[in-house]
């Protein structure tokens, strides 16, 4: 998959519906999320990423990619989300793995929210 792909396939993730969601990440699929119970896998991680509402925009930059093997790919970046009012910032990783010819799936994602300073009056 090249560069281009690749972050398509990654922001589609963000602002994309469930059906794409259930398509592009694998069944045996390992999340950290910045919610309880934090620590998700397969068909629980899925979900609980599925049942959440699509964001109107992703813009994913200081992107980093890395392919240790054939048909494995690892990416970190960081991600400027925004819906409605509502905006969320996070640094993030991803692998996706080749499953076949055109096929890529998600096995692993991780994402830690950054953290805003609060100013002291």
């Amino acid at each position: 998959m090249d560069d281009n792909r690749l972050w398509s396939f990654e922001e589609s993730l963000w602002t994309e519906g469930p059906e794409n969601y259930r398509e592009k990440v694998d069944a045996e699929v390992v999340m950290v999320l910045p919610r309880p119970p934090f620590v998700l896998q397969g068909t629980e991680a899925i979900d609980a990423v599925a049942d959440t509402p699509v964001w109107d925009s992703a813009e994913l930059t200081e992107r980093t990619v890395s392919r240790p093997q054939e048909g494995l790919i690892v990416i970190g970046y960081h991600v400027h989300a925004q819906r409605s009012d509502e905006a969320y910032e996070a640094h993030c990783t991803s692998v996706i793995r080749r499953l076949e010819h055109e096929v890529w799936r998600v096995v692993q994602h991780q994402q830690t929210p950054v953290l805003t300073k609060s100013v002291e009056q």
